[in-house]
Protein backbone atom coordinates (compact mmCIF):
# COMPACT_ATOMS: atom_id res chain seq x y z
CA UNK A 1 0.00 0.00 0.00
CA UNK A 2 1.44 3.52 -0.88
CA UNK A 3 0.62 5.71 1.58
CA UNK A 4 -1.18 9.08 0.52
CA UNK A 5 -4.15 11.38 1.69
CA UNK A 6 -7.49 11.30 0.55
CA UNK A 7 -10.85 12.98 0.08
CA UNK A 8 -13.19 11.80 2.44
CA UNK A 9 -16.34 13.62 3.70
CA UNK A 10 -18.59 13.07 6.96
CA UNK A 11 -22.25 13.96 7.01
CA UNK A 12 -22.87 17.37 8.26
CA UNK A 13 -26.31 17.72 10.29
CA UNK A 14 -26.08 21.42 11.29
CA UNK A 15 -23.97 24.49 10.29
CA UNK A 16 -23.66 27.07 13.35
CA UNK A 17 -21.97 30.43 12.31
CA UNK A 18 -20.01 31.84 15.01
CA UNK A 19 -17.87 34.61 13.63
CA UNK A 20 -17.60 36.85 10.38
CA UNK A 21 -15.72 39.41 10.13
CA UNK A 22 -13.78 41.79 7.72
CA UNK A 23 -10.58 39.97 7.11
CA UNK A 24 -11.10 36.65 4.80
CA UNK A 25 -11.77 34.07 7.51
CA UNK A 26 -14.42 32.87 9.26
CA UNK A 27 -15.31 30.45 11.94
CA UNK A 28 -18.42 27.62 12.08
CA UNK A 29 -19.54 25.12 13.91
CA UNK A 30 -20.40 21.57 12.24
CA UNK A 31 -22.47 18.99 13.98
CA UNK A 32 -21.26 15.86 11.98
CA UNK A 33 -21.48 11.84 12.55
CA UNK A 34 -19.00 8.82 11.17
CA UNK A 35 -20.79 7.42 7.75
CA UNK A 36 -23.19 4.91 8.64
CA UNK A 37 -23.57 6.33 12.40
CA UNK A 38 -26.22 9.38 12.50
CA UNK A 39 -27.23 8.59 15.77
CA UNK A 40 -24.28 9.46 17.16
CA UNK A 41 -23.37 13.52 16.17
CA UNK A 42 -20.81 15.53 17.58
CA UNK A 43 -19.33 19.41 17.21
CA UNK A 44 -16.54 20.21 15.43
CA UNK A 45 -14.69 24.29 15.10
CA UNK A 46 -13.96 25.01 11.45
CA UNK A 47 -11.54 28.32 10.49
CA UNK A 48 -12.12 28.88 6.79
CA UNK A 49 -9.62 29.62 5.27
CA UNK A 50 -8.59 31.05 1.68
CA UNK A 51 -5.73 29.55 1.61
CA UNK A 52 -2.01 30.89 0.74
CA UNK A 53 1.28 30.99 -0.43
CA UNK A 54 4.88 31.02 0.65
CA UNK A 55 7.62 32.23 -1.35
CA UNK A 56 11.49 30.92 -0.86
CA UNK A 57 13.53 32.98 -3.25
CA UNK A 58 16.85 31.74 -3.72
CA UNK A 59 19.43 34.00 -5.50
CA UNK A 60 22.97 32.32 -7.38
CA UNK A 61 24.67 32.37 -3.98
CA UNK A 62 22.09 30.29 -2.38
CA UNK A 63 20.83 32.79 -0.40
CA UNK A 64 17.42 32.94 0.86
CA UNK A 65 15.75 36.65 0.81
CA UNK A 66 13.85 36.36 4.50
CA UNK A 67 11.78 38.89 6.26
CA UNK A 68 12.13 39.96 9.74
CA UNK A 69 8.60 40.46 11.03
CA UNK A 70 6.47 41.05 14.22
CA UNK A 71 3.41 38.75 15.12
CA UNK A 72 1.91 40.22 18.04
CA UNK A 73 -0.18 36.68 18.74
CA UNK A 74 3.23 34.95 19.46
CA UNK A 75 5.25 38.09 20.47
CA UNK A 76 7.43 37.15 18.38
CA UNK A 77 9.66 38.84 15.43
CA UNK A 78 9.71 36.02 13.15
CA UNK A 79 12.21 35.02 10.54
CA UNK A 80 9.76 34.50 7.87
CA UNK A 81 9.80 34.05 4.15
CA UNK A 82 7.33 36.53 2.02
CA UNK A 83 4.18 35.28 1.85
CA UNK A 84 0.23 36.23 1.97
CA UNK A 85 -3.00 34.71 1.58
CA UNK A 86 -5.06 33.47 -1.52
CA UNK A 87 -7.96 36.60 -1.01
CA UNK A 88 -8.45 37.30 -4.65
CA UNK A 89 -11.03 35.14 -5.64
CA UNK A 90 -10.40 32.38 -8.20
CA UNK A 91 -6.57 33.71 -8.02
CA UNK A 92 -4.11 31.36 -9.19
CA UNK A 93 -1.76 30.72 -6.00
CA UNK A 94 1.55 31.52 -8.76
CA UNK A 95 -0.04 34.38 -9.32
CA UNK A 96 -0.45 35.63 -5.37
CA UNK A 97 2.99 34.42 -5.15
CA UNK A 98 4.56 36.19 -7.83
CA UNK A 99 2.93 39.43 -5.85
CA UNK A 100 3.78 38.86 -3.09
CA UNK A 101 7.37 38.86 -3.86
CA UNK A 102 6.76 42.06 -5.38
CA UNK A 103 4.83 43.82 -2.46
CA UNK A 104 6.71 41.88 0.35
CA UNK A 105 10.65 41.63 -1.13
CA UNK A 106 10.55 43.94 -4.09
CA UNK A 107 11.32 41.17 -6.37
CA UNK A 108 10.55 39.33 -9.66
CA UNK A 109 11.84 36.13 -10.41
CA UNK A 110 11.81 34.60 -13.95
CA UNK A 111 11.86 30.53 -12.61
CA UNK A 112 9.28 29.67 -10.64
CA UNK A 113 9.12 26.18 -9.13
CA UNK A 114 5.96 25.02 -6.77
CA UNK A 115 7.74 22.70 -3.91
CA UNK A 116 4.74 21.32 -2.57
CA UNK A 117 1.28 22.05 -0.54
CA UNK A 118 0.38 21.34 2.86
CA UNK A 119 -2.55 21.72 5.08
CA UNK A 120 -1.16 23.96 8.40
CA UNK A 121 -3.93 22.44 11.11
CA UNK A 122 -6.03 20.35 9.35
CA UNK A 123 -7.91 19.77 12.91
CA UNK A 124 -9.05 23.24 13.69
CA UNK A 125 -8.51 25.28 9.77
CA UNK A 126 -9.14 24.46 6.21
CA UNK A 127 -5.84 26.86 5.54
CA UNK A 128 -3.71 25.19 2.60
CA UNK A 129 -0.32 26.78 1.83
CA UNK A 130 1.29 26.21 -1.22
CA UNK A 131 4.62 26.32 -1.35
CA UNK A 132 7.55 28.44 -4.34
CA UNK A 133 10.94 27.94 -4.80
CA UNK A 134 11.99 31.81 -6.99
CA UNK A 135 15.01 31.92 -8.81
CA UNK A 136 16.55 34.10 -11.79
CA UNK A 137 15.47 37.00 -9.29
CA UNK A 138 15.74 40.69 -10.71
CA UNK A 139 15.04 43.99 -8.74
CA UNK A 140 11.24 45.28 -8.84
CA UNK A 141 10.82 48.85 -9.92
CA UNK A 142 7.72 48.97 -7.16
CA UNK A 143 5.28 47.40 -5.14
CA UNK A 144 2.72 48.04 -7.43
CA UNK A 145 -0.85 48.98 -5.27
CA UNK A 146 0.97 47.41 -2.12
CA UNK A 147 1.41 50.11 0.81
CA UNK A 148 3.00 48.27 4.32
CA UNK A 149 1.39 49.11 7.11
CA UNK A 150 1.30 48.40 10.96
CA UNK A 151 3.81 45.67 10.86
CA UNK A 152 4.37 45.24 8.00
CA UNK A 153 5.56 48.77 7.61
CA UNK A 154 8.35 47.82 10.28
CA UNK A 155 9.49 44.41 8.21
CA UNK A 156 13.47 44.27 7.97
CA UNK A 157 14.69 42.40 4.70
CA UNK A 158 18.08 40.33 4.58
CA UNK A 159 19.71 38.03 2.54
CA UNK A 160 20.53 34.82 4.34
CA UNK A 161 22.74 31.63 2.91
CA UNK A 162 20.17 28.78 2.66
CA UNK A 163 22.83 26.63 5.03
CA UNK A 164 22.82 29.23 7.75
CA UNK A 165 18.98 29.26 7.88
CA UNK A 166 18.83 25.06 8.30
CA UNK A 167 20.96 25.97 11.39
CA UNK A 168 18.78 28.25 12.63
CA UNK A 169 15.91 25.36 12.12
CA UNK A 170 18.16 22.81 13.79
CA UNK A 171 18.67 25.02 16.69
CA UNK A 172 15.61 25.77 17.43
CA UNK A 173 16.51 29.80 16.51
CA UNK A 174 13.74 29.85 13.68
CA UNK A 175 10.06 28.79 14.26
CA UNK A 176 8.26 30.15 12.09
CA UNK A 177 6.45 26.84 10.65
CA UNK A 178 5.59 27.62 7.00
CA UNK A 179 9.57 29.09 6.49
CA UNK A 180 10.94 25.68 8.43
CA UNK A 181 8.76 23.56 6.06
CA UNK A 182 9.80 25.80 3.04
CA UNK A 183 13.74 25.45 3.81
CA UNK A 184 13.42 21.59 4.56
CA UNK A 185 11.62 20.95 1.84
CA UNK A 186 14.12 22.88 -0.48
CA UNK A 187 16.88 20.79 1.48
CA UNK A 188 14.94 17.29 0.34
CA UNK A 189 13.78 18.27 -3.11
CA UNK A 190 15.81 21.01 -4.38
CA UNK A 191 18.23 18.51 -6.32
CA UNK A 192 15.09 17.23 -7.98
CA UNK A 193 13.24 20.58 -9.26
CA UNK A 194 11.89 20.30 -13.09
CA UNK A 195 13.76 23.91 -13.28
CA UNK A 196 9.95 25.47 -13.38
CA UNK A 197 8.51 27.85 -16.35
CA UNK A 198 9.85 31.12 -17.27
CA UNK A 199 7.39 33.57 -17.11
CA UNK A 200 4.58 30.98 -17.06
CA UNK A 201 2.62 28.55 -14.75
CA UNK A 202 5.00 26.77 -12.50
CA UNK A 203 5.33 22.56 -12.61
CA UNK A 204 4.88 20.84 -9.49
CA UNK A 205 7.71 18.56 -7.82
Amino acid sequence: MTAGDRPESWPVHEVERIWDGPAPFSVRRDTISAPGRPDVQFGRLVLEHPGAVVVLAVDEDERALVLQQYRHPARVRFVELPAGLLDVEGEDPLVAARRELREEALLLADRWDELFATYSSPGLSSERITYYVARDLSPAADRGDFEPEHEEADMTLSWVPVPDLLDGVRDGRITDGPTVAALLGYRLFGHTLSGGHRNGAATGH
